[in-house]
């Protein structure tokens, strides 16, 4: 099953970093916030978009290009997994065949190596205490 968490990340990294849009109120308005992440968290542009995209106004906002609304990914019946192709993640029915599209699908030019890959927030502050923590660790070996 899919979490919220997982298809807020998946709408975040996968869609709107990509330059897609998130269609609701069958399709009159379309979402593409112009900053996705701030730092260690989710822009605040962001935030007012995925609050749309689940209020209960909008039960049918779905993903330009998919077939699949929010609503349904929220359902047990779906998951989220790496597409064969590009490993971005693709939503899957639990118990079923996964879709055929995957965000890459429309993209001639992905998976491109060559620029950075869509990305969820990051806290610098605990990477480079992990990284600290490893190089003390390895150091008193």
């Amino acid at each position: 099953m899919a979490s919220e968490n997982q298809v807020k990340k998946y709408i975040a990294y996968y869609w709107f970093q990509l330059g897609k849009q998130v269609l609701i109120r069958n399709g009159s308005e379309a979402l593409l916030p112009k900053s996705v992440i701030t730092g260690d968290r989710y822009s605040s542009e962001f935030e007012e978009c995925w609050q749309k995209i689940i209020s209960p106004d909008s039960p049918d906002s779905y993903l330009q290009g998919t077939q699949e609304t929010i609503a349904q990914l929220l359902t047990p019946a779906w998951d989220i997994s790496p597409c064969a192709r590009c490993a971005m993640p693709v939503p899957f029915r639990d118990a079923g065949m996964p879709p055929e599209l995957c965000p890459c699908n429309d993209l001639e030019s992905w998976p491109n190596t060559k620029m950075p890959q869509p990305r969820s927030p990051v806290s610098t502050k605990l990477q480079l205490s992990g990284i600290r923590d490893r190089l003390q660790k390895s150091s008193g070996e």
